[in-house]
């Protein structure tokens, strides 16, 4: 990828709605001084914020996406556009069902002080409560579904989509009689020690867009022997070159950090490419190693 355009990936490309997402964008799971990370990431030109509901820090963006959205003498001089960002959100284990989905979007919206998001995500497809084999789940999970589709037909957002679904959930939702809008986007832990294979071609069988969180396995492969190895050949930092995989792999990334180097660095993977070679070494480094819950023990 070595020019703009290539930043950005098509979503609801199969439908009569496609937008432009950044490929890039900031993560804010756990993000500590989120408002010095969000306003220079702006400021260096991202576009795309990665929040929930759960995360307990939609508010706090929502003060500095105003400011920044406002203020006329930032970035040389220029206001930024709200159409320019993207700005994804997520209704919890705790908000499954119908009417509570719509209530957690409309809360999720007032935090952020916006008018519309750009994507917005059922986080979990387990409901709080509920054990993982409980046919509740599947039940709950169904009607959410139909509030995100209520509210993309009302146009208070632009995209809709998963995250943590599995192939089952997918072939579920996919199959369902019911089923008016497809989802965009399924949002899932994914990196070497976790190259989901089989969900990656699925997602792309079905134009589904996999994106990548924890991309960098919660640090863990930063000083891993093998990608310290491939980051040298490649004249890349380690961070580099396990987001440029996510990439090469046709998934978009939301790394997150509090370090504003690194944050500056992870943009820098527009200008390179992977060899085959160092993309499949990579994807021999899996495990089916997770840092986080396995939802496959979901039904």
């Amino acid at each position: 990828m070595n020019n703009n355009s290539e930043k950005f990936i098509i979503l609801n490309e199969s439908n009569s709605n496609p937008i432009k997402m950044p490929i890039l964008g900031i993560g804010t799971y756990k993000l500590n001084d989120i408002e010095n990370i969000i306003k220079i990431g702006l400021e260096n030109g991202y576009r795309r914020i990665d929040t929930a509901s759960m995360y307990n820090n939609e508010d706090r963006i929502g003060k500095i996406l105003k400011e920044m959205i406002t203020k006329n003498d930032g970035l040389d001089g220029k206001k930024i556009k709200r159409e320019e960002l993207f700005i994804t959100s997520k209704c919890s284990f705790m908000e499954h069902g119908y009417d509570n989905a719509l209530k957690a979007f409309n809360q999720s919206l007032e935090k952020l002080q916006l008018d519309y998001l750009d994507c917005y995500l059922i986080h979990w497809p387990g409901v709080k409560g509920l054990d993982g084999n409980d046919s509740g789940n599947s039940i709950q999970r169904a009607q959410t579904w139909r509030a995100l589709e209520k509210l993309y037909q009302d146009k208070k957002v632009r995209s809709i989509g998963v995250s943590n679904y599995t192939i089952n959930h997918l072939n579920e939702l996919l199959s369902s009689p019911s089923l008016q809008i497809k989802p965009a986007l399924n949002q899932v832990e994914f990196h070497p020690l976790n190259f989901q294979k089989d969900l990656l071609e699925f997602c792309k069988n079905n134009n589904i867009i996999l994106e990548s969180y924890s991309s960098l396995a919660c640090g863990r492969l930063i000083n891993n022997e093998n990608v310290k190895e491939l980051s040298k050949k490649v004249g890349r930092t380690p961070s580099q070159l396990l987001l440029r995989y996510c990439i090469e792999h046709g998934c978009t990334v939301i790394p997150k950090t509090d370090n504003v180097h690194r944050l500056i660095e992870n943009e820098m993977i527009f200008d390179f490419n992977l060899s085959s070679d160092i993309v499949e070494s990579l994807d021999k480094l899996n495990r089916d190693q997770r840092f986080y819950m396995d939802p496959s023990s979901i039904i």
